[in-house]
C-alpha cells in the first residue's frame, strides 16, 4: 500500500476488522484504522434489499470519511485517505431481516430461518471523496430445521443479539447451516474477493 494512502475501515465489526487485515497478507506494511460511523439504518420505502445494503455501504463509508476529516490532523489531511464502508442484511422472501431487537424477536427470526434458504446480501463501498465504487454480494444460506430448544440454548449465548439475521455463521450459528451457495467470507460480513477488486482499482493493494 502507498505510504500516502490511509485506509480507513468505517465499521467497529471485529469480524470486518479481521476480514480486511487477512486481504493484507501480500502486503508488507498494510495497515487500517478502524472507525465506528453511525448512520441511520432505516429501510426506504419502496427501496429494494439490494439497493437498500447498498446504500448503507456508501453512506457508512462517507459518514467514515466525514469522521476521520474532522478529527485527523493538518499532516494526516494532505494524504489520500481512502475509507471502506460495508453493510450485511438477510433476506428471507422479500422480507429483511436485520439485528434483532430483543430476544423474542431473535427467536421470531431463527424460527422463520429454520428449514429454508435465505439470502444474504453484503454490499462493499469504498471511497476517496471524489469516486466511490460498490460491489454487491448475494449468498444463499440454507438453515436446517431447528427445535425451539436449541433456538433458545443459542439465544441464551448472547451472539445473536448484534448481527443481521439473529445469527453468526463464524461462530455458534455456523451449526444450523446445512450448505451456501457463494461467499463464505461475506456472510460473515466482508467479500474478501470483491474488497481486494476494489482495494486494487483504487491502487491499494
Amino acid at each position: 500500500m502507498a505510504n500516502s494512502t490511509q485506509l480507513i475501515l468505517a465499521s467497529a465489526s471485529p469480524r470486518r476488522k479481521e476480514l480486511l487485515a487477512q486481504l493484507g497478507f501480500s502486503r508488507s506494511g498494510f495497515n487500517f484504522t478502524a472507525l465506528a460511523a453511525d448512520i441511520d439504518e432505516s429501510h426506504q420505502f419502496g427501496e429494494s434489499p439490494q439497493d437498500f445494503v447498498v446504500r448503507l455501504a456508501v453512506e457508512k463509508a462517507q459518514a467514515g470519511l466525514a469522521l476521520f476529516n474532522a478529527s485527523a490532523s493538518v499532516e494526516s489531511q494532505l494524504s489520500t485517505v481512502l475509507v471502506l464502508g460495508s453493510d450485511t442484511i438477510v433476506v428471507l422472501g422479500d422480507k429483511i431481516l436485520g439485528k434483532p431487537v430483543d430476544e423474542t424477536d431473535a427467536l421470531k427470526t431463527l424460527s422463520e430461518l429454520s428449514g429454508h434458504m435465505h439470502c444474504v446480501m453484503t454490499a462493499v463501498a469504498v471511497t476517496d471523496g471524489e469516486r466511490v465504487l460498490t460491489r454487491l454480494v448475494e449468498t444463499q444460506v440454507q438453515f436446517c430445521e431447528l427445535s425451539e430448544a436449541d433456538i433458545l440454548a443459542y439465544i441464551a449465548t448472547g451472539e445473536p443479539m448484534d448481527k443481521a439475521g439473529s445469527y453468526g455463521i463464524q461462530a455458534l450459528g455456523g451449526s444450523f447451516v446445512e450448505r451456501i451457495e457463494g461467499s463464505y467470507s461475506a456472510v460473515v460480513g466482508l467479500p474478501m474477493v470483491e474488497t481486494r477488486e476494489l482495494l486494487r482499482e483504487m491502487n491499494v493493494l
